[in-house]
């Protein structure tokens, strides 16, 4: 219950840090940050219903013109759009300040051929009111009207909402909505404003050069029936911003087309409501905690990442529907919560550890005895199997001993591992294991064998190592392999499986020199004892037929040792 408690206050405090973050509005930028990345995410979505016709580099060429343009050649603009059957002309142009009368009547006139317009401009007065093109009565008498097209930007200058209205006039996208018949709720807009639900980067929307348009080379059909905003592109007039769609600025007029096709389809895109972001707060930061009372704190911790993609990849399933779930504050709060419960399971595991330390000493004396105990019994038990063997055989008299040692004094000088090569030491002891299974007349017989004896007596290698097999101990895994290898030769014309070279596994080899060796110079019943100079002789005629050549070399290596250690006794002269 303990462990209980502090996981859960460690995942509460991370909660409740991360909402005081959410609410105080401390995580702000990096909430903003993650929208632009979903906007990315989700990539181009463009529109068919809307369209801008750009004054850009291209048309600043074409036309040889100073910005900005005589109004005549708008008015061949709005002309040009009418005849090609544009649902709606929307210009980003301040046509406040009046010019030539000529000039000023010449647009005019057109905008009243193309039954109305909505026209931009950022100079209202205090009750909402405009001079576009003469003011607000000058317009209604053509079916057009005046728009704010101001829009606010986030800290950095990013433009990520659009508002109902700005200074007492409706925005450019809400007057289009409502020359269209939409029914716009204030109330539908944050106090922020709402999101632009921009369809895709700079580009997205379909785009044609003004001059274009005056030339005539866009296909009326680009345009039939569709809401077509005019504007600036050309980065001279520096009409260009900064927004969530992407890392290149979007021209004016390409903002505003988004804005417009955003109120057009009902505000699509909008915060999740505040009970569903706290609760999604809370759960990110309860889950590690929770998650540490089934694993490891630490294993919880490091899953911690992946749970954080999973509420990403929620997030961008929600924002493609149109719901903005906080990201920053629920990750900063499973981030909390991951290095929270960390600490609070080091600290319990320190607790813990320190009480099980004591019962810990008391235990390892006691383990450390009884696999004393089981090594020993374990090195009994493969003696008495040797002793066993060695019973049969009467003639070898201390061979299986000798030859063990020599298989440790081998194995060291080829460079084994000291405590591999002591397991060797006992395991070689196994390598004629199989012959309790060979019948005495054969074991036994004094002479030499026949073919067919010969067959059974070398069988003893293969049951000797199915014998042994199957076992987990490494000693008789070992010995496994020594009874059934250490009759192979180097050059493969061994037994029982004619293995070759260095497919003979090395205690197999070491064990092959050193059972030859000390069978030589021991008697038997169908031979005398050589001397350990003739044995070396026939080992080393061997080298590279029977026995490995290195593994040869380091017993003839050994010869003055052997020889002391083998000389007999000379009869003192009388």
């Amino acid at each position: 219950m303990g462990r209980l408690r502090m996981l859960l206050t460690a995942g509460l405090v991370a909660a409740g840090l991360a909402v005081v973050a959410y609410v105080g509005g401390a995580l702000d930028t990096l909430e903003n940050a993650s929208i632009d990345k979903r906007f990315q995410v989700r990539g181009a979505q463009a529109p068919s219903d809307i369209a801008v016709i750009a004054v850009d580099d291209v048309t600043f060429s074409d036309l040889k013109a100073q910005w900005p343009f005589p109004r005549k050649m708008h008015a061949q603009a709005v002309d040009a759009l009418h005849r090609a059957g544009a649902r709606e002309i929307v210009y980003d142009v301040q046509f406040t300040e009046p010019t030539k009368p000529a000039q000023d009547l010449a647009l005019y006139n057109a905008i009243d051929r193309a039954g109305g317009a909505v026209l931009a401009t950022s100079e209202t007065d205090e009750a909402g009111h405009s001079n576009v093109l003469g003011g607000d009565e000058n317009l209604k008498a053509v079916g057009a009207r005046a728009a704010a097209s101001n829009l606010p930007d986030d800290p950095g200058g990013v433009i990520r909402r659009f508002t109902y209205s700005m200074g007492g006039m409706d925005t450019v996208a809400v007057a289009v909505a409502k020359r269209h018949g939409h029914d716009v709720d204030p109330g539908a807009f944050a106090s922020g404003g709402s999101y632009i639900d921009y369809r895709g980067p700079s580009g997205t929307i379909p785009t044609y050069s003004f001059s274009s348009l005056l030339d005539g080379k866009i296909d009326p059909s680009a345009l039939r029936g569709k809401i077509v905003v005019i504007g600036v592109s050309a980065p001279t007039v520096h009409d260009l911003h900064v927004t969530s769609a992407g890392p290149h600025p979007m021209s004016g007029p390409e903002v505003q087309a988004n804005a417009i096709w955003t109120v057009l389809h009902g505000l699509p895109l909008h915060d999740a409501p505040l009970w569903l972001s706290l609760v999604a707060i809370v759960a990110m930061a309860l889950v590690v905690p929770l998650l540490a009372l089934r694993i490891r704190a630490t294993l919880a911790a490091l899953v911690a990442p992946a749970i954080g993609i999973a509420y990403l990849a929620i997030a961008q399933v929600a924002f493609t529907r149109g719901v903005v779930l906080p990201v920053a504050a629920p990750l900063g709060g499973l981030i909390l919560a991951a290095v929270a419960t960390v600490a609070v399971s080091h600290l319990l595991e320190t607790v813990r550890r320190e009480h099980m330390s004591q019962v810990n000493r008391l235990l390892e004396e006691e383990v450390r005895a009884r696999t004393s105990e089981l090594r020993a019994t374990e090195l009994e038990v493969i003696q008495r199997l040797a002793l066993a063997v060695e019973s049969r055989d009467e003639e070898t008299g201390d061979h299986i001993g000798r030859m063990s040692e020599l298989c440790h004094r081998l194995a060291l000088a080829a460079g084994m591992d000291p405590d591999e090569a002591e397991l060797f030491l006992h395991a070689s002891a196994m390598h004629d294991v199989g012959k309790i299974a060979i019948p005495d007349t054969i074991l036994r017989k004094p002479g030499p064998l026949t073919p067919a004896e010969r067959e059974v007596m070398e069988r003893h290698t293969t049951i000797g190592g199915d014998m042994l097999a199957g076992s987990r101990s490494p000693l008789v895994q070992m010995g496994e392999i020594v009874a059934r290898t250490h009759h192979e030769r180097w050059d493969g014309t061994g037994y029982p499986a004619g293995l070759a070279g260095e497919d003979i596994p090395l205690v197999g080899r070491i064990c092959a020199v050193a059972d030859v060796f000390d069978a030589l110079i021991s008697d038997r019943p169908y031979k005398d004892a050589w001397t350990v100079d003739e044995t070396l002789a026939e080992i080393a005629r061997e080298r590279g037929r029977q026995f490995d050549p290195h593994i040869a070399d380091l017993l003839l290596n050994l010869g003055p040792e052997l020889r002391r250690e083998h000389s007999t006794p000379q009869p003192v002269a009388a």
